[in-house]
């Protein structure tokens, strides 16, 4: 099972995958609509915007947090 190496998530089927390619080592949330992936920064707002709206976490706390949780993973790890 190939896990995104932008955000973490299980990819564990076509579905998963942007534009259903398989060939990405990132998943369907991580992607534009064209299947291209999205920047650090984008996937910081995104994840940021996802504690503050369904977690209920303060809005500096949930970046703080989400660039934390982010540059751990492959895809962020040399760009910070």
């Amino acid at each position: 099972m190939k896990m995104c190496i932008a955000c973490g998530m299980p990819m564990t089927a076509i579905a998963d995958y942007p534009l259903c390619d398989i060939s990405k080592n990132y998943c369907k949330h991580c992607a534009h609509a064209d299947g291209s992936m999205h920047t650090f920064d984008e996937r910081l707002a995104i994840l940021a915007d996802f504690m503050v709206n369904k977690q209920g976490i303060d809005s500096e706390i949930a970046k703080q947090t989400a660039y934390i949780l982010l540059k751990k993973l492959p895809a962020w790890k040399r760009k910070i």
